[in-house]
């Protein structure tokens, strides 16, 4: 014996299709937001190795021998008592 699809069987069938439809677009823009965040922690984490890096470079050229090495290497100044040794190269 066959059994009919009624109206009210029709509408539940369409409203159990929708809802798995939308779950499933659900768990995929889920998906996708998940893989940006990693991507956006990872941008993050480079940036803060960098900042620290920066600061670094920042205390560092507030020292003395800093300022000593940039002295010797882009003026060319020496110590007292020391000889120049020109590089070719330049």
């Amino acid at each position: 014996m066959k059994k009919k699809f009624g109206i009210k069987s029709v509408v539940i069938i369409f409203i159990v299709v929708y809802v798995s439809y939308l779950l499933i677009q659900q768990q995929a823009t889920m998906g996708r937001q998940k893989k940006e965040l990693q991507k956006y922690n990872i941008e993050l984490q480079k940036k803060k190795e960098e900042k620290k890096t920066l600061q670094d470079e920042v205390e560092l050229s507030k020292t003395d021998k800093y300022i000593e090495k940039l002295a010797r290497e882009i003026l060319g100044l020496v110590k007292e008592g020391e000889t120049p040794v020109m590089d070719n190269k330049n």
